[in-house]
C-alpha cells in the first residue's frame, strides 16, 4: 500500500457537531435536508448517523489558518441550520437523547450498519479529528508509536461526555465506553515499520475483516491516501477555538518527535508501556479525566494525570512557540485549572439540575464564538 507524502506538519481538522431541534434541544435526524443546501461540498459533510454534521478544513499551514477556516464554515453553517429550525452544539455525547441512531443512507454506511448490527445504532457519539502531514510511511508508523502513551492526555483534555440518556455516567468521557463495544476502535497496535502495517492490513483484507483503510477506527491511524497521521480520540469540542488548541498540541508533539529522533526525551514525558498498563491508563482517563492516576512506568509508579498533562504542555511549549502557536498551549494550560468541557457540563447540571440547561449552554458557547473573530478567545486568555 502506497503512502502518499504530504507537506510535513500541515494540519487539518474535522469537527463533528450535533444537530438539535431548536425548540427541544434534542437530537434531530436532519442531515439529509441540510445536505441539500451543500451539494457536493468537501467541507460540510454527512457522517455515519443522521443527527451529525461534519465540518472539515482544508490542509492548512498552521493551526491559526485551520481555526479561521473552520470558524467561517461554522458561522455559515449555523445560518443555514437556522433556516431549517436546527441549532448546533459540540460535545462527545448528547446528555438526554434516548433514541437509537438512524444511519445515513450512503453505501459505505449501509455496509457498516449490516456488519455492526445494533452496535451501529448505539454509537451516538461525536468527535474531533486532527490530521498532521507526514513525509513517509515509515514516519507515520513511528509517530503512531510515539503518540500512543499520550492518548490518555488528549482523552482527558478533550473529555466532554459525562452524561448519556439522562444519566450521569460516572465517566468524564463516556463516548469512549460506547465505542469500545465495537471492533477496530481504541488503542492501535505498534508496528515496527510501514511494511509491517501493510502486511497487517493485507492479511485483514484477505480475512474479510476490512475492505478499506476507512474501516480502521483506531484512536491514532495512518491515512495513506491523504499522507497524514490522524488522531481521533478526542470528544467533539464546544468551540472551534478549543478544538484548535488541542490541534496545536498534537502538531507540537509531532514536530517535537520529528526533531528528537533517537535522542533522549525530555524528563516527565510519557513513555511506551506494556499493553495492559496502556489499557488501564486509557480507562482511568475516560473515567476520571484530569483526576485520574496515570501509570508512568511498568513497576506501578502513578502520577496525577493533570500533572502529566501540565508536563507535556510545558515540554513542547518552545516547539509550539517556534510554530507560532504558543497561545494555544497557554489556553490548555489555563483550562487545567478547571475549564475542561466535562467540568463545565457537570457544574451547570449541579447548579441548575437540568440536562437541557447543559445543552443550552453548549449551544450558547458556539453561538457566542460565531459572533467573535477567530483567535480572540485564545489571544485574551
Amino acid at each position: 500500500m502506497e503512502f502518499k507524502p504530504s507537506r510535513p506538519l500541515s494540519v487539518g481538522m474535522e469537527l463533528e457537531l450535533q444537530l438539535l431541534d431548536a425548540q427541544t434541544l434534542d437530537l434531530t435526524d436532519a442531515i439529509l435536508p441540510l445536505m441539500q443546501l451543500y451539494p457536493g461540498s468537501s467541507h460540510i459533510k454527512p457522517e455515519f448517523i443522521q443527527n451529525t454534521v461534519e465540518v472539515a478544513s482544508s490542509p492548512c499551514n498552521s493551526v491559526g489558518e485551520v481555526e479561521r477556516e473552520v470558524h467561517a464554515l461554522v458561522v455559515e453553517l449555523k445560518q443555514r441550520c437556522r433556516e431549517l429550525g436546527i441549532v448546533l452544539c459540540g460535545a462527545g455525547c448528547h446528555p438526554f437523547c434516548e433514541r437509537l441512531a438512524i444511519i445515513t443512507p450512503l453505501p459505505r454506511y449501509r455496509g457498516i450498519e449490516r456488519a455492526s448490527g445494533l452496535l451501529g445504532h448505539m454509537q451516538v457519539t461525536f468527535a474531533t479529528h486532527v490530521h498532521i502531514g507526514i513525509s513517509s510511511g515509515e514516519q507515520v508508523v513511528r509517530m503512531m508509536r510515539e503518540l500512543k502513551p499520550y492518548i490518555p492526555v488528549f482523552l482527558a483534555l478533550a473529555a466532554g461526555s459525562p452524561f448519556w440518556r439522562g444519566y450521569d455516567t460516572g465517566f468524564v468521557c463516556y463516548r469512549q465506553r460506547i465505542l469500545s463495544a465495537a471492533r477496530s476502535y481504541g488503542i492501535p497496535p505498534s508496528f515496527e515499520s510501514w511494511q509491517r502495517f501493510c502486511d497487517f492490513f493485507e492479511t485483514s483484507q484477505r480475512a474479510g475483516l476490512f475492505t478499506s483503510i476507512h474501516d480502521i477506527h483506531w484512536d491514532i491511524r495512518p491515512r495513506p491516501h491523504l499522507g497524514t497521521l490522524e488522531l481521533r480520540v478526542m470528544d467533539a469540542q464546544p468551540t472551534v477555538a478549543r478544538a484548535a488548541a488541542l490541534a496545536a498540541l498534537v502538531r507540537a508533539l509531532v514536530a517535537y518527535f520529528g526533531r528528537v529522533h533517537d535522542k533522549p526525551r525530555r524528563p516527565g514525558l510519557p513513555r511506551p508501556l506494556p499493553w495492559w498498563l496502556e489499557k488501564e491508563n486509557y480507562f482511568q482517563a475516560s473515567r476520571l479525566g484530569l483526576g485520574a492516576r496515570y501509570f508512568s512506568e511498568e513497576h506501578g509508579t502513578a502520577l496525577r494525570l493533570s500533572d502529566v498533562c501540565r508536563n507535556v504542555i510545558g515540554a513542547v511549549a518552545d516547539v509550539a512557540a517556534d510554530l507560532g502557536e504558543a497561545a494555544y498551549l497557554q489556553r490548555l494550560r489555563e483550562d487545567l485549572k478547571g475549564d475542561v468541557p466535562y467540568m463545565r457540563q457537570r457544574g451547570i447540571y449541579k447548579s441548575g439540575g437540568s440536562f437541557k440547561a447543559v445543552v443550552a449552554d453548549l449551544v450558547d458557547l458556539l453561538d457566542q464564538e460565531a459572533c467573535s473573530d477567530p483567535g480572540v478567545a485564545v489571544a485574551t486568555r
